[in-house]
């Protein structure tokens, strides 16, 4: 189950019907052409924070001008409800929502099994996480950051706009998971060897070695990387490494990756060459790409959990912030299961 966390409140009143509704096994695209069909609006008249998926339980808030309200009084669909109602002076857009707050139950979970997710799970809320785009952005057979990649060398056409974008944020999602990977890879070396080893195998010199294996996180912070406030806030070049570490300990702040494309922020100094070993193929496509910044490290909020022994069921809740997975935070999971 995910319930969509909204930005702001509504207030109550504006030109702008703000409907809450619960869909089943649908994406957002999919409710928002049922809703269209039923009142005569247009898709794109309708606005929502972000895509939800498909698979299993979700609730979000949709917008659509209040014109078409009197025909929605009677909506009924088998796999959408609209839960509740109000208005607002905007529309929603995208982008517009805190986070969102999961409920997981997993089933089958004996006792040992179940302590070690609540052990991962107090890991999680105490050390953040990898914010992977989760395997959902790639379709269903992994490639769709190929056919963006594709598209971007004019080796494919694709006609829709949607679908087109679609497939050119897989491939800026694929860059940032390899980059993100790269980062992870430097804090498992700095764990495993003493320093002249690590040195040696991440070809950095000593004494930044020394500094990095002082810091408290596993994920480690470069002068120069773009770091932003958390959860919301503006993007920083990170110059004053030992304040903006203890920020980033204090979960006041996180670090960036980069969503590859023009207009958008980037490293400096030696932050930016482990940016560019990754990202230098995409060099080329850069005017052709929107770019951002993602947070590369999050964290877990309002993290509960329960053991029900007699059904075998371990379930969870947990708040995450906007664009991050769940399927990501089951991964890490899924490896203390793994551990003997």
């Amino acid at each position: 189950m995910v319930n969509e966390l909204p930005l702001y409140e509504f207030s109550g009143e504006g030109e702008h019907l703000i409907l809450h509704i619960r869909k089943k096994d649908m994406t957002t695209w999919q409710a928002v052409q049922a809703l269209s069909e039923a009142c005569g609006a247009k898709s794109r008249d309708f606005g929502y924070a972000g895509l939800k998926d498909k698979d299993g339980m979700t609730t979000q808030y949709i917008s659509v001008h209040k014109n078409f309200e009197k025909k929605l009084e009677n909506f009924s669909h088998e796999n959408i409800k609209i839960i509740s109602k109000t208005y607002h002076n905007n529309k929603i857009r995208v982008g517009h929502l805190k986070g969102n707050r999961f409920f997981i139950r997993l089933k089958r979970v004996d006792r040992i099994d179940a302590q070690k997710l609540q052990n991962g799970l107090v890991t999680l809320k105490k050390e953040g996480f990898p914010n992977f785009f989760g395997y959902q952005r790639f379709g269903r057979n992994g490639d769709n950051f190929i056919l963006g990649k594709e598209i971007l060398e004019g080796k494919r056409r694709e006609r829709k706009k949607k679908m087109k974008n679609f497939y050119i944020s897989a491939y800026q999602s694929y860059l940032f998971n390899n980059w993100l990977s790269n980062r992870l890879k430097i804090g498992h070396i700095l764990n495993s060897f003493d320093d002249k080893e690590a040195a040696k195998a991440l070809d950095f010199p000593l004494e930044t070695v020394k500094e990095l294996k002082k810091q408290k996180r596993f994920f480690k912070v470069f002068k120069g990387d773009v770091a932003h406030h958390y959860p919301a806030g503006k993007a920083f070049i990170c110059e004053d490494l030992e304040s903006e570490l203890e920020r980033f300990e204090n979960e006041e702040i996180t670090i960036t990756g980069w969503l590859a494309g023009s207009r958008s922020m980037r490293c400096e100094e030696f932050a930016k060459k482990l940016e560019d070993e990754i990202y230098n193929e995409a060099k080329e496509y850069l005017s052709q790409m929107n770019g951002a910044r993602r947070f590369a490290w999050a964290f877990l909020r309002d993290v509960e959990f329960e053991h029900k022994e007699e059904q075998g069921w371990f379930e969870m809740h947990f708040s995450l912030p906007k664009g991050s997975y769940a399927t990501v935070i089951l991964e890490e999971l899924t490896h203390q299961l793994k551990m003997v």
